[in-house]
């Protein structure tokens, strides 16, 4: 029996499996994303060699002095490539910044890709010779492994499960790479925690095991779940843009991040955020539409909703 508190799926059953294992497999992910919004994948193929290697460029990163971390913040990049100092980040309609520190790395674009002159593009730190190789080989592993589970969703949706795959083709999608404190190094402010209750922004979040607990999901109940970090599980949840373009049918999961009590060091994590390319258009599904369910939200670009909500998490100043 799996330790895990949430379903988990082995997303060989999908990729390699017969139509009955994959029909199992689209059944126990979307029912887990109705009932929990989240789910944990095993066999998910995510790259271990680049996956360690990147854990391993981000602790020697992130132990660098504050000055030579913070010559690689952006002023005015809203937050979405290079290092992002504590402080910046707070989760929606919250006062209290969030206790993290991180670093974002998006999609790596060839010159003549038609979004080159459109996304930011990435930096790295001269400190760490490896970062750059370890965390592109994550980022192209992790996107792969998402592309899966979103046909998956699709046709659990009874979507076109070709339009879904290519929602992300030319995606923002972003690898986060955070240090949460211990909690003697930053004593907290009143209210503070590592992350507080929020939900994510995005299509869906993949989140390769962290180096400690400490999240958790607020279940359809009102009560808290733990969910642990298990070597070879990654733990996959939805976002603001799947909940609109479901019309609710699958929710956008509030959770947080909270040190543990018994909690002596930092937490290391690393959440891969997907997003469709900027100029899709998020429409909700009209198979989603109903007398008992009335669409919800409006049709919206994905950079559009994007960019307000960076703004209502800190990240992006009013213009």
């Amino acid at each position: 029996m799996s330790e895990q508190t949430i379903p988990v799926v082995d997303l060989l059953d999908f990729k390699q499996g017969d139509a009955e294992a994959q029909a199992r497999f689209v059944k126990t992910l979307g029912d887990a994303f109705v009932e929990y919004g989240f789910a944990a994948v095993e066999n998910h193929g995510v790259d271990r060699a680049a996956l360690d290697g990147s854990y391993a460029d981000m602790q020697s990163f992130f132990r660098l002095e504050a000055p030579t971390k913070e010559r690689y913040e952006i002023e005015g990049g809203a937050g979405q490539r290079g290092y992002v100092s504590f402080g910046r980040e707070h989760a929606k309609d919250q006062s209290v910044a969030d206790l993290k520190e991180f670093w974002h790395v998006g999609p790596e674009l060839a010159a003549d890709h038609p979004l080159y002159d459109r996304l930011p593009k990435n930096v790295w730190p001269d400190e760490v010779a490896t970062f750059q190789n370890h965390s592109l080989g994550l980022f192209d592993s992790l996107e792969e492994c998402g592309t899966y589970l979103l046909r998956a969703l699709a046709r659990y949706l009874d979507a076109d499960e070709d339009k879904f795959a290519a929602m992300i083709d030319g995606g923002n999608s972003i690898l986060r790479m955070i240090r949460y404190p211990g909690p003697e190094e930053v004593p907290p402010e009143e209210g503070q925690v590592w992350a507080a209750a929020h939900e994510d922004i995005n299509l869906i979040t993949l989140l390769v095991e962290a180096t400690e607990p400490g999240l958790q999901l607020l279940q359809r109940n009102g009560e808290w779940l733990d969910i642990k970090p298990i070597k070879g599980q990654l733990i996959c949840d939805a976002g603001d843009m799947l909940q609109l373009i479901t019309n609710g049918k699958i929710p956008a999961t509030t959770h947080q991040v909270l040190a543990p009590p018994n909690a002596t060091g930092p937490r290391y994590s690393m959440p891969f955020f997907i997003h469709p390319h900027p100029d899709c258009m998020l429409e909700v599904l009209n198979n989603c539409i109903s007398d008992d369910n009335p669409r919800k939200w409006a049709d919206v670009t994905a950079d559009g909703y994007l960019q307000q909500r960076l703004q209502e998490i800190g990240l992006k100043g009013d213009d």
